[in-house]
This record gives structure tokens, sequence and C-alpha cells, in this order.
């Protein structure tokens, strides 16, 4: 109601979505657009950019970053020590390490090792990333995996241990190589993607994008 003495109050929205059932800790940073889902908790000084997809029962740790445009799918724990870059996509329940050894009785914060996602790439539902490692920019981790190791960009890998079985397009769909691309060297080959029209050279065990949208 508006008197003659009194100015209307003025409510201010925060620029992102919280669900009540959460928590988030003070000195966080959230970006515009975000939105963080039932039951999850983000903890004192991690940062998660803008127009991310935060979803049910997700744990961000302390001094965590989380780049612009993630989908962080239900039952994910973002350890302290995983960054992940911009258009990151975490499948429902991959697991992030960041301690290689852990014993109960034994603290090892002192030991924790980093884990780098980068940009776009895909981890899927299930997987298992051991921590210390880098998966390259549009990388593509299979449901299930256990990755113990670096991976390149844009390869495909699947297993346990996670082995390369191919490699991917930027958006996502398998580049038909077939089994040629194992072993290539030196100008090796070119392929196009079915679904987007991209692409791509293969040499000497890298591929590097020829025209990419």
């Amino acid at each position: 109601m508006k008197t003659k003495n009194h100015q209307p109050s003025t409510i201010h929205h925060p620029p992102f979505f919280v669900h009540e059932s959460s928590y988030v800790d003070g000195g966080v940073e959230i970006g515009e657009g975000t939105k963080i889902w039932h039951f999850s908790h983000v903890l004192s000084g991690a940062k998660i950019g803008k127009n991310c997809i935060i979803g049910q029962n997700v744990c961000v740790e302390r001094d965590v970053t989380i780049g612009n445009r993630c989908k962080i799918q239900n039952n994910v724990s973002v350890y302290k020590g995983v960054t992940l870059e911009d258009e990151v996509f975490c499948g429902p329940s991959c697991v992030f390490t960041n301690v290689y050894n852990p014993r109960a009785f034994i603290e090892r914060k002192h030991e924790f090792r980093p884990t780098l996602v980068k940009r776009g790439a895909t981890i899927g539902a299930n997987a298992t990333i051991i921590c210390g490692i880098t998966i390259g920019r549009y990388a593509l981790i299979a449901a299930g995996a256990v990755v113990k190791k670096d991976v390149p960009d844009y390869a495909i890998v699947a297993g346990i241990p996670a082995k390369q079985i191919g490699w991917t397009c930027k958006c996502g769909t398998t580049l038909p190589f077939g089994r040629k691309w194992q072993g290539v060297k030196g100008k090796g080959l070119k392929a196009t993607c079915k679904y987007c029209g991209n692409e791509y050279a293969l040499e000497d065990g890298n591929l590097t994008a020829i025209k990419e949208k």
C-alpha cells in the first residue's frame, strides 16, 4: 500500500536461484543465471560461473572453481582441488577424488592432487576420475569408466581402467575414423562430423579442428 509519507519498498532478488532446501555458505561467488537445486551444499570459497545448473544433492567443496554454463547432475561431489572450465558436463553420480591413497587414520590434506577438466568435456554417469589428471577439451568419458591418466582433447575413453576408443566432435558425435586412427603418423587422417559438419585432422596422435562451429 502506498501512503503519502512512505515510498514503496524495493525487494532485491539475487541474479541466481538457490532452492530453499540447499545451503550456500558465506564467501561463495555465484554467477548470474545459475540454478542450484534441492539438497545441495556449496562451501565457502567456491566460485561458480554464470548459467550453470547444479543438480540435486551436489556438494561443491571449498575453493573449487566451476566455469560458465556447466551442468552438474544429481549426486556429484566436486572436491577441493578440482577445477571445471566452461561448459563441462558431469553426469549423475560421477566421482572425483583428491587423494590418491587415502587412509581414515592418516591426514593427507596436504597431499591433494589437482584435477583439471577442460572446456566442453563430458563425464558420463558413474564414471570415476582419479585425482591428479587433466581431461582435455571436448573429451568424452564413457559412463562407468575409471580414468587414471590424462585424456587428450576430443578423445573418447571407456572401460576400467579407461582406454581411448576413438575421437569425438565438439558436438559429441563420434568421428568416422573407424579403427584407422590408431597409431597414425605424419599428416594422418581427416574426418567430417556427420551430425554438424565440423571438420578435423588427426596428425601424430593429436586431433585439431579444421572447421568448427
